[in-house]
């Protein structure tokens, strides 16, 4: 089962940024930078994000615990380059236990391939210990794991980085599983940082499909998701 969760963030990132974007934007001394009240803080963030003005946004950074994911889902996440990765080992964990494994809904919806999937994920299992058993390291044993195997990893992003993963990710022609993933993240930074992430999402949400030709052709219920969100 997947979790996702925010273990920490910069102290009231919506004020760092804001501090930041006053400084580019006026005369005022580094000393009064922070002084702006709650109203004033938001209408700055307001004008930056709809001026695209995204560089201050990486003076907050967001550090999030995520497990139940594939590693199917873990290669596509580290190709984020902008973020700092730390991913349990399976070098130095190894499986005593039959390991944790994702199983797609397009799989487990069917019974007779359902069934299948599980006994090859026996079967493999099976073949780990073996090696194991017979003094293999634990390194090169799971060479037989399969990207089905769940991960755990602590994840950390500036908010200009989770805008772009989120324009990304949260779109419907993005894979399943790392979709699902991003929206939860993307609910953690809301609840955090409302005015930060007030309009962070799928790139449809503020103009035309970036897609192109292979649109999902679904942007209003993209919209109408979001909006509700």
């Amino acid at each position: 089962m997947m979790l996702v969760q925010l273990l920490t963030h910069t102290p009231d990132p919506e004020q760092v940024a804001a501090a930041a974007a006053r400084l580019c934007y006026s005369a005022s001394s580094i000393d009064r930078l922070l002084d702006q009240d709650a109203a004033q803080r938001q209408a700055l963030l307001e004008k930056i994000l709809a001026l695209g003005h995204h560089s201050v946004l990486e003076h907050a950074s967001f550090t999030f615990g995520i497990e139940g994911i594939s590693r199917a889902c873990s290669h596509q996440l580290v190709r984020h380059r902008v973020a700092s990765f730390s991913q349990q080992s399976q070098r130095y964990v190894s499986h005593k236990e039959p390991f944790a494994a994702v199983v797609p809904p397009t799989i487990a919806g069917r019974a007779d391939l359902a069934e299948r999937y599980r006994g090859l994920l026996e079967e493999i299992h099976g073949v780990y210990r073996q090696l194991i058993d017979a003094g293999v390291p634990a390194e090169d044993a799971r060479f037989v794991l399969p990207n089905a195997a769940a991960t755990k990893l602590v994840v950390t992003m500036n908010a200009r980085e989770l805008h772009h993963f989120f324009n990304l990710r949260c779109c419907r022609r993005a894979q399943w599983e790392i979709r699902a993933m991003a929206k939860e993240m993307l609910r953690c930074c809301r609840r955090a940082a409302p005015s930060l992430f007030a309009v962070a999402g799928p790139g449809c949400l503020k103009g035309a499909c970036p897609e192109g030709a292979m649109t999902c052709g679904e942007m209003a219920a993209v919209r109408r998701e979001y909006s509700e969100f």
